[in-house]
C-alpha cells in the first residue's frame, strides 16, 4: 500500500504468544500467572461498575502512584508519586520510552536473545538497532556498554527473556554510567526474583525501570505496568502518553492489588516451588534448563529438535513457547504453571523423549 511509511511497509511486527480461543489447552506459552488474581482486584473492579463508568478515568493513575510509592519506600526512600509513570501494560511505557528518546535513524542497543518486541519498537520508530549476544555465561560482553555515534537508548531486560537470568545490579550500574543514553531496566518478572535494580534509579538519572502487573500480580488480562525514574525524566515521558492510557478499571484493579502484598508473596513463593519441581524434572529428562528468575524455565534437549517438541506438544493440547534466535539458535520457553498442569505437561513429554 503506497500510504504506508515505508519502515513499516518493511517490518514483520511483534507477534505475541498463541492465545487459543476454543478448544482446551495447557497454556504454559506466555508466562502467564496461572492462578486468579487477589479477590481484593475484583472487588474494586466492581465497586467502579457500580458508581459508573461515564467519567473520564484519573490522567495520571493518582492513587496507584501514592500507594506505590509508599510501597517501595524500603528499596528507594527518596521515591514520590512523581517519579512513577502508568501505563497501559509495560509494552506502552516502552512504545512512550522509545518515542521519547529516539529519532528516526538513531541507534537501539539490547541483548540476543531477549525480548523481541525492542526489535519492533526500533522499525516503529525509523531507528537502527545494535543487538550484542549474551555471552555462554548470559552475562553481557563489555559491547553492550561502549558509546557509538547516534546510540540513543538501551533496552536491558532484566530477568532476562527467554533465559530468566539476571545481570547483578552492580553490573548494571556499570553499564548505564559507561552509556552515552538511557538505560532502561526491563523488570517484568522481577518478583520471582532474588534482586532488582531499583534502587540505582536514585544513583543515575539514565536509569530508567519498568515493571508490569501481568505476571507476580496474575493481571495479564487488565494491562497495567509503569516505569520507575526520576521525576525531569518522567515529566518529558508523561508529554508523550496518551491522555487517558489507563482506564477506570485498570487503575483500581492495581491499586488493590498492589495493596494486598500478602496475596502477592504467597502466590510467588507458589510458583517458585514449582518452578523448582520442573527444572529437576526436566533435567532428570535430558534437558538443559538454565537457572531461572522467573516465571518459565528455557530449555533445550540435546537429542530432540526443539520445534518438534513443540509441536508434538501442541498436537496433543499443550502450548509452549517455541524461539528461534538469529545468531544464537532455539530451544522451548516453558511457563510455570499449576502444579497439576505441570504434572500434566511432564505426563505429556516423557513418552515423546523414548
Amino acid at each position: 500500500m503506497t500510504y504506508v511509511r515505508t519502515n513499516i511497509q518493511a517490518m514483520e511486527g511483534y507477534t505475541p504468544g498463541e492465545q487459543p480461543q476454543g478448544g482446551k489447552f495447557i497454556k504454559l506459552n506466555t508466562n502467564e500467572n496461572p492462578y486468579p488474581c487477589s479477590p481484593k482486584v475484583k472487588a474494586a473492579i466492581g465497586r467502579v461498575c457500580q458508581s459508573g463508568l461515564q467519567r473520564y478515568p484519573d490522567p495520571t493513575a493518582t492513587a496507584f502512584r501514592m500507594q506505590l510509592s509508599e510501597m517501595l519506600s524500603d528499596e528507594l526512600p527518596v521515591i514520590t508519586p512523581d517519579w512513577i509513570l502508568c501505563g497501559n501494560g509495560s509494552d506502552d511505557i516502552l512504545t512512550i520510552i522509545t518515542r521519547v528518546f529516539v529519532d528516526a535513524g538513531d541507534l537501539i542497543r539490547y541483548p540476543n536473545p531477549s525480548y523481541v518486541l525492542y526489535k519492533s519498537l526500533a522499525e516503529i520508530q525509523g531507528a537502527r538497532v545494535d543487538v550484542v549476544n549474551f555471552q555462554p555465561d548470559w552475562s553481557l560482553p563489555n559491547e553492550f556498554s561502549t558509546p557509538q555515534d547516534r546510540l540513543k537508548l538501551a533496552f536491558l531486560a532484566n530477568p532476562n527473556s527467554p533465559s530468566g537470568t539476571i545481570v547483578p545490579s552492580a553490573a548494571v550500574a556499570e553499564i548505564a554510567a559507561a552509556l552515552p543514553c538511557p538505560l532502561v531496566v526491563d523488570e517484568a518478572y522481577v518478583d520471582f526474583s532474588e534482586t532488582n535494580c531499583l534502587s540505582l534509579v536514585a544513583e543515575n538519572e539514565k536509569i530508567l525501570v519498568t515493571r508490569t502487573l501481568s505476571k507476580s500480580y496474575a493481571l495479564a488480562g487488565l494491562r497495567f505496568g509503569y516505569v520507575v525514574a526520576q521525576p525531569l525524566v518522567i515529566r518529558e515521558l508523561a508529554k508523550v502518553k496518551d491522555s487517558y492510557n489507563c482506564d477506570a478499571l485498570s487503575i483500581a484493579g492495581a491499586t488493590a492489588a498492589i495493596e494486598d502484598q500478602t496475596w502477592r508473596t504467597e502466590n510467588c513463593a507458589t510458583i517458585l516451588a514449582t518452578r523448582k519441581r520442573l527444572v529437576n524434572e526436566l533435567r532428570g529428562m535430558g534437558f538443559e534448563c538454565v537457572d531461572s528468575q522467573a516465571n518459565f524455565v528455557w530449555c533445550k534437549h540435546p537429542r530432540h529438535e526443539s520445534a518438534e517438541l513443540y509441536r508434538d506438544l501442541k498436537s496433543v493440547g499443550v502450548l509452549v513457547r517455541y524461539m528461534n534466535y538469529p545468531n544464537w539458535g532455539d530451544g522451548i520457553r516453558v511457563t510455570v504453571g499449576t502444579d497439576d498442569q505441570i504434572e500434566a505437561f511432564l505426563t505429556i513429554l516423557n513418552p515423546m523423549l523414548q
